[in-house]
C-alpha cells in the first residue's frame, strides 16, 4: 500500500473514533443531565462495596442530603438501625451482585431522621471482561401510596367486620354470574348454609322452584346490572327447605372504569312482620265487624225502647188536637211538636237498619 494512502486511512478511522468517542461523550452528557435533573427518584451509584460515588437532585429532595454531604458514606446510613445491624444492606448488594439486580420495598430513613417507605431497585454494573463496577440505586417515596393502601385496608377490614357481625341482614356477595363469593353471620343465621357450604354456589338456590322455573334469579340480575339496584319481598327457601319471606335488595358493582364485577346482596327475613301484618288486618277486620255489631245492638235497643214511647206521644199528641178547643196558638204548638215526634220516630227506626 502506498504511503499516502495508507496515512490516509489511519486519518479517516482515527476521525471515526474520534466522531464515535464525542457521540459517546454527547450521550453520556445527555444521560447524566438526565439523571441529574429527576426528582422524582432517587438515583445514584455505589461503588462495589457500597459508598456512594454519585447523586442526583432526586436523592436530594426525597432523602435531604446534599451531594457533598453524602458522597463517599457507605448506602446502609438510608436503613433504620434495625436493619443495619440484621446485614440488610449487604445482602441487597449480594443479590444484587449474584443475580444482576434487587428489588424491595422497605422503610428508609432521611436525614432529619424520619423514616419513609420506598421501593428500591439495584442493579450490578460490570465491566465489558464481567468484572463489578459497581451499582446502580434508583429510590421512590411511596409513603404517600403506603398510607392510601393503609387506610384503604383499614376501611375494608373495619367493613367487613361490620359485615360479619350483623346478623339481622344476610350480607354477601355474588360475582357477575351470580355466584356466592362472600357469606356473612346474619345469612348463616338467616338461611342456614355455612360459608363453606354455599360459597361458589349459585344463588338461585335461595328461591322456591317455581320462581327458579321463571328465571327469576337471572330476572333480578338482569334489573339490576340496567338500573343499578333492585328491591323485592318475596318468597325465599333455606338450606332446611323451610320458606321465609325476605326483602331483597342487590346492587350492581362497577369498578372505575364502568365494567361490572359483582352484586352485592343484602336480604332481611320479613316473615315475623309479614305475619304480624297478616294478624293485624285480621284483628282490624274483627273489630270493625264488631263495631258494626255493636252499633245495630245500639239502635235495635233504642228503636224498641224509643219507638213506643214516642207512638204514645204522638197518639197523645193526636188525641189532644181531635178534642177541637184549643185556642189557634195551642194548636199550632201541638202540630209542631206532632210533627217533631214524627221525625224522631223516623231517626230512631233508621238506626236500626
Amino acid at each position: 500500500m502506498p504511503p499516502n494512502l495508507q496515512t490516509h486511512n489511519q486519518k479517516t478511522e482515527m476521525n471515526r473514533r474520534h466522531r464515535a468517542q464525542e457521540s459517546l461523550l454527547r450521550r453520556e452528557d445527555t444521560f447524566r443531565l438526565l439523571v441529574e435533573t429527576i426528582k422524582d427518584y432517587a438515583i445514584f451509584v455505589l461503588d462495589p462495596k457500597g459508598h456512594i460515588a454519585s447523586w442526583n437532585a432526586g436523592a436530594e429532595r426525597i432523602k435531604g442530603y446534599t451531594a457533598d454531604e453524602i458522597i463517599g458514606k457507605h448506602f446502609s446510613v438510608f436503613y433504620p438501625p434495625e436493619t443495619t445491624a440484621s446485614g440488610w444492606p449487604e445482602h441487597e448488594l449480594k443479590v444484587a451482585a449474584i443475580e444482576g439486580r434487587f428489588a424491595d420495598e422497605g422503610w428508609r430513613v432521611r436525614k432529619d431522621g424520619s423514616q419513609f417507605w420506598a421501593s428500591v431497585v439495584i442493579t450490578a454494573l460490570r465491566e465489558r471482561d464481567g468484572s463489578l463496577r459497581g451499582f446502580a440505586k434508583i429510590t421512590r417515596d411511596l409513603s404517600v401510596r403506603r398510607r392510601a393502601e393503609q387506610a384503604l385496608r383499614e376501611t375494608e377490614e373495619r367493613y367487613r367486620l361490620l359485615v360479619e357481625g350483623v346478623k339481622d341482614y344476610a350480607i354477601f356477595l355474588l360475582d357477575p354470574t351470580g355466584y356466592v363469593v362472600t357469606w356473612n353471620a346474619g345469612a348463616e343465621r338467616i338461611i342456614g348454609y355455612k360459608p363453606a357450604e354455599i360459597i361458589g354456589q349459585h344463588f338461585s338456590k335461595f328461591y322456591p322452584e317455581e320462581a327458579t322455573q321463571r328465571n327469576w334469579p337471572a330476572h333480578e340480575l338482569e334489573v339490576a346490572t340496567q338500573a343499578g339496584q333492585f328491591e323485592d319481598e318475596n318468597w325465599r327457601v333455606r338450606k332446611d327447605e323451610s320458606r321465609f319471606w325476605s326483602s331483597v335488595m342487590i346492587t350492581a358493582l362497577r369498578d372505575a372504569k364502568g365494567k361490572l364485577y359483582g352484586f352485592s346482596k343484602i336480604t332481611r327475613d320479613m316473615t315475623q312482620r309479614r305475619e304480624l301484618e297478616g294478624r293485624l288486618r285480621e284483628l282490624s277486620g274483627r273489630l270493625l265487624r264488631v263495631q258494626d255489631e255493636e252499633r245495630r245492638r245500639i239502635a235495635r235497643e233504642l228503636h224498641e225502647s224509643l219507638s213506643q214511647e214516642l207512638s204514645a206521644m204522638k197518639m197523645m199528641l193526636e188525641s189532644t188536637l181531635l178534642q177541637g178547643n184549643l185556642v189557634p196558638a195551642a194548636k199550632e204548638g201541638l202540630e209542631e211538636a206532632l210533627q217533631l215526634g214524627e221525625r224522631v220516630l223516623q231517626g230512631v227506626r233508621s238506626l236500626s237498619y
